[in-house]
């Protein structure tokens, strides 16, 4: 789990070629949650609650081209466009189902 989050975060941090698979999608997602839930539960503590709230903040920037990159790649896994993204219960749908088996438009099949 932490090295796919490796992966996508330095590996293929402003990467939005290719395909990315369920499990890599769905692992950087949660442990960018529970990273920030960390953060913001830290946050809650009254001495050092500033640096662990302006800390959330640097992450939460910080992963957010990541986050469009490993999404768009997710969309590339389906065959579909980058913007399909931006429909909101459409790409849930797209995110939970199996990509496309074998080579599409976007490059090879990543389970492969």
């Amino acid at each position: 789990m932490i090295e796919m989050y490796k992966k996508v975060v330095f590996e293929n941090y402003a990467n939005f070629k290719g395909r990315a698979r369920r499990k890599e999608f769905w692992m950087f997602n949660l442990l960018s949650a529970l990273i920030y839930i960390a953060l913001a539960i830290l946050s809650t503590i009254p001495a050092i609650g500033v640096v662990f709230s302006i800390l959330g903040l640097i992450f939460m920037l910080g992963i957010l081209v990541p986050s469009i990159a490993v999404g768009v790649r997710r969309m590339q896994d389906q065959d579909k466009e980058w913007w399909n993204i931006l429909i909101p219960f459409y790409s849930f749908y797209l995110c939970i189902q199996e990509g496309n088996a074998g080579h599409n438009q976007y490059g090879p099949d990543p389970k492969q």
